[in-house]
């Protein structure tokens, strides 16, 4: 610790020296103290707000978790929330597809908060589910570092996830910082993207205390975080059907279908000289379903409800969307797969919805 300035001495009889550390001690020692007082009263002012009435079930908060500056926001789980079967069933199936996705990586995640935090897992995660390669360093050690590879790494996440003009429930600060339900909201999310082959637990939820700091007073508020939702459709390895066996055990019939569809849809696209050569990749974009469906129900599609000429894939599923409202106005049911299905050119899922518009419209001319 730094010594506090003393006064230099003086060639008097009197020895002020003594005096004067005494009291420049004395000043900062009570400098001292008032500073741990203040800490001391923001802490029970935090904890207070925290445990005060109309706050049941007051959780079990750390004291460094709102120790904040001036102005700063954060969210704190409820500790007790992590021990709920519903949300150890989520972290431990989220941990276990981890795993299984970077088996080849060597990789081996035990648990999430201090695993995913810093990027790197992350990176290798969404270069493994995407199929490309992400220029950023591999091994960061430096809190910089790990910042600037995380924000590399989000951005590429959050385009593939279709963020680009609203903010998803994650940022660079809130995973570094190991919050758990912004990390949750990631995985969950990529899960969903990606059509992962397991089946989330549904209405997952956990209490997070959000306190925030202005001046010398802390403020808290306890609200209920929804982490899963009730889906109408779960990963393929869970919605076995037709395709799935076709996929499986049968390629060679797979072959015949998709000619079958190839057939089907080109006798109506030929019609405005348009035609499909691979079904996966030419349906992508909604531009063709938005089309054909003016076509098979004999109605027109006005142009300027769909992207004739999609730029981005925020265009292309509003494209696919579009197209699955008009199956439903001719009296199909909600296709199963998700318009992202469709754009991330998932064989299976465009295959299921040409198929629904085949078993109709096969008769006509």
């Amino acid at each position: 610790m730094d010594k506090s300035p003393r006064s230099p001495k003086t060639p008097t009889k009197f020895n002020y020296e003594k005096d004067d550390s005494s009291f420049w001690e004395k000043f900062s020692t009570l400098g001292r103290k008032k500073k741990i007082k203040e800490v001391q009263e923001v802490q029970e002012e935090g904890k207070y707000a925290i445990d005060s009435p109309g706050m049941p079930n007051a959780p079990e908060i750390p004291p460094e978790d709102y120790n904040l500056e001036d102005n700063e926001q954060r969210s704190i789980i409820q500790p007790q929330c992590l021990n709920l079967p519903q949300v150890r069933d989520l972290l431990q199936l989220l941990i276990d597809w981890i795993n299984d996705e970077l088996v080849e990586e060597r990789i081996i995640v035990t648990n999430i908060e201090q695993d995913l935090y810093d990027g790197q897992v992350l990176h290798k995660l969404w270069e493994k589910l995407t199929g490309n390669k992400l220029n950023v360093l591999e091994v960061t050690q430096s809190e910089e570092g790990q910042k600037q590879k995380l924000s590399v790494v989000l951005n590429a996440v959050n385009h593939t996830l279709g963020f680009h003009h609203t903010m998803p429930k994650w940022t660079v600060e809130s995973v570094h910082s190991k919050n758990i339900v912004a990390i949750l909201h990631l995985l969950v999310a990529l899960v969903r993207h990606f059509r992962a082959p397991i089946r989330l637990p549904e209405n997952v939820s956990v209490t997070v205390v959000v306190v925030k700091k202005s001046g010398t007073k802390l403020t808290a508020e306890k609200f209920e975080e929804q982490i899963t939702t009730t889906y109408d459709d779960v990963g393929m390895k869970c919605e076995r059907d037709a395709f799935d066996t076709l996929f499986d055990h049968a390629p060679e019939k797979l072959q015949v279908v998709k000619k079958s569809l190839v057939t089907f849809v080109n006798k109506h696209l030929n019609k405005l000289n348009f035609e499909v050569v691979d079904l996966s990749t030419d349906f992508r974009d909604g531009v063709y379903l938005c089309l054909l469906m003016g076509l098979l129900g004999g109605f027109f599609v006005p142009l300027h409800e769909f992207h004739l000429t999609p730029k981005d894939q925020d265009q292309m599923i509003h494209n696919v969307a579009f197209s699955f409202d008009l199956m439903q106005d001719v009296g199909l049911a909600k296709p199963k797969a998700r318009p992202e299905d469709i754009v991330n050119a998932d064989m299976k899922s465009t295959l299921r919805c040409l198929y629904n518009l085949f078993t109709k419209y096969r008769n006509i001319a």
